[in-house]
């Protein structure tokens, strides 16, 4: 029978043996712009805790965090940043990152988030896609020269003023403020924008123009990264954000005494929503170790801070357990948190639950497109749900799991995820046909195959892209991940497809060990004989040191398949 929950319609319980349900209205969406919705929780906790960045050396109570945004939102007011008009950030983990998010909402202009990774030819598409006139970007970070790469594409920064930059390959572009005080030809320090900010800082100006905006107005351009052609650009208004990090909080339990490590890129909806966004929901303290993931740096933050909360992609809890120093870091009063980003091990998450005292974690499932969390466990869910689940349904939401010709499949079955409600985005940005690909009916098409159980719990089995086919049986790598993840030699796996002759597809397994440990393809093979279905034993076994990952930790499986087809000297059938 299904559970009607408190609130109109909720359906948290699949009907008629039907892989659909609808989340909670009892606690109603917030109609507060991203700048009225930090204002109003500074206005209630001034003096607690809002911002640290130990790298840095920073650290805020929420009343000063609010007044550093309106002396930076009124920076880009001087430069003629104006509602609308778009800024782009290229930056690791830095406070100017966090002032950049608040002070172009507070004013209605539109953050485009650069991921950290790009190299020259994406940087340009980006920039260009969005017709960004300003942005503001680190010096360099690992590997990448941000400034160099700038002054590649725009060679005539070194002969315009700055603020006035006309390039002929970012022809959109006024303005490149740059992160530190060293000077560079044709760039405005971030320093000099903010003492421009307090010589004219004008509050009333600035609540002028807040009282303008609506929620429904886009805030924020995420490009999602494709495996294949040029990334896209998912909107998102002010209602998407606000609402989804408010639910994101409630599932966590925050509140305004927590506070919470963040390791993840702020780039990225987990480092903007679920953690920047979720803490301003309800006042909570906002901890970043450092500019990049650090197990050793994350261990001293949460100990040293006493955070009760942390986030992480599932290769970054695995790094901080098997990190030397974990045993001697204070972790005892970590509570709660959220493992996301890409497939949660089993194992992993119940090793979390015991050795880092994180009884309460939740693990999230969505897609930037659905700004981005469609399910989370709650702490109240059993810890046999919330760790082989993603769990259930989030308030105002809806998510029916099809099959490819669009029929809700029955109970337990796999199909595609869809998710309807305030949190699809508002589209691809420029790119109207890509937008009705992927939303139809108001219904976003995730790409990814999941289940639903009789109780409304959801389980992601994989990407449809990565479902393989062997002599015509379905295999769906995380199944056989999990599997693999209980030989005691395994850190970490991932299970992929690669063409044959015969069979169509094989399976393939890229395997980390854990440190010191030796093993054998023979030795894993043997490992799955008669526990797994035999046409779901890997035929090839690669043993690597690191798997191939974007910045955010998501594995990224198309380079494993295109280098062991390289390596194995497969010819690929081009196939309808």
């Amino acid at each position: 029978m299904a559970t009607h929950v408190s609130g109109v319609g909720a359906l948290i319980e699949p009907q008629d043996n039907l892989s659909y349900v609808r989340g909670s209205t009892e606690n109603p969406l917030s109609e507060a712009p991203v700048g009225q919705f930090l204002r109003d929780i500074a206005a209630r906790f001034p003096d607690r805790p809002a911002v640290v960045f130990r790298e840095q050396g920073i650290r805020w109570t929420w009343k000063e965090f609010a007044e550093e945004i309106d002396v930076l939102a009124s920076g880009l007011l001087a430069l003629g940043i104006v509602k609308g008009d778009r800024v782009g950030i290229w930056s690791p983990n830095r406070v100017e990152w966090l002032l950049t998010q608040f002070a172009t909402a507070r004013i209605g202009a539109v953050l485009v988030n650069i991921n950290p990774a790009y190299r020259l030819a994406e940087l340009e598409y980006a920039l260009n896609k969005v017709s960004c006139k300003a942005i503001v970007a680190a010096e360099r970070f690992k590997s990448s020269m941000y400034l160099e790469m700038l002054q590649e594409l725009a060679p005539e920064l070194a002969t315009h003023n700055p603020g006035d930059l006309h390039a002929a390959r970012l022809p959109d572009l006024r303005c490149v403020i740059r992160m530190c005080d060293t000077e560079t030809p044709g760039m405005l320090t971030f320093s000099e924008v903010i003492e421009q900010g307090r010589a004219t800082l004008d509050v009333a100006k600035l609540d002028a123009i807040g009282a303008t905006l609506s929620c429904h107005e886009p805030i924020n351009i995420q490009f999602t990264s494709g495996t294949t052609g040029n990334p896209k650009g998912a909107t998102l208004t002010h209602s998407n954000v606000v609402n989804n990090a408010r639910y994101i909080a409630m599932a966590m339990r925050l509140t305004e005494q927590d506070g919470l490590c963040i390791p993840v890129p702020l780039y990225h909806c987990f480092g903007m929503v679920l953690a920047v966004l979720a803490c301003v929901s309800v006042g909570a303290n906002m901890v970043f170790p450092g500019e990049g993931f650090d197990p050793a740096a994350t261990l001293a933050a949460v100990a040293e801070e006493q955070c009760t909360a942390l986030h992480g992609v599932p290769t970054m809890f695995i790094a901080e357990l098997d990190h030397p120093s974990f045993g001697s870091s204070d972790l005892s009063r970590l509570r709660t948190g959220i493992m996301a980003g890409s497939p949660c091990p089993i194992e992993t998450m119940k090793k979390v639950v015991s050795r880092m005292h994180l009884n309460e974690i939740t693990i999230a499932y969505g897609m930037t497109e659905t700004s981005p969390v469609s399910f989370q466990s709650s702490t109240a869910d059993p810890l046999d749900k919330r760790t082989t689940t993603v769990g259930r349904i989030q308030p105002h939401l809806e998510v029916k799991i099809v099959d490819p010709l669009g029929n809700i499949v029955p109970v337990g079955e796999t199909g595609e995820l869809c998710t309807k409600g305030y949190s699809v985005m508002q589209g691809y940005w420029g790119d109207e046909a890509k937008t009705r690909e992927s939303i139809v009916d108001g219904w976003m098409h995730t790409g990814d195959l999941a289940t639903l159980d009789a109780e409304g719990y959801c389980n992601i089995v994989g990407r449809l892209k990565d479902m393989l086919i062997r002599g015509g049986e379905n295999i769906y790598p995380r199944e056989i991940e999990e599997f693999l993840f209980r030989h005691p030699k395994i850190q970490s796996v991932q299970v992929f497809g690669v063409p044959d002759a015969k069979y169509g597809e094989e399976v393939c397994a890229w395997i980390v060990l854990r440190s010191g440990e030796q093993a054998t393809a023979e030795e894993i093979q043997q490992f799955c004989q008669g526990q797994i279905a035999h046409y779901k034993v890997p035929k090839y076994i690669r043993f690597v040191d690191e798997l191939p990952m974007t910045v955010t930790g998501k594995v990224q499986k198309f380079v494993m398949r295109e280098q062991m087809i390289s390596e194995l000297r497969i010819q690929e059938d081009k196939t309808a």
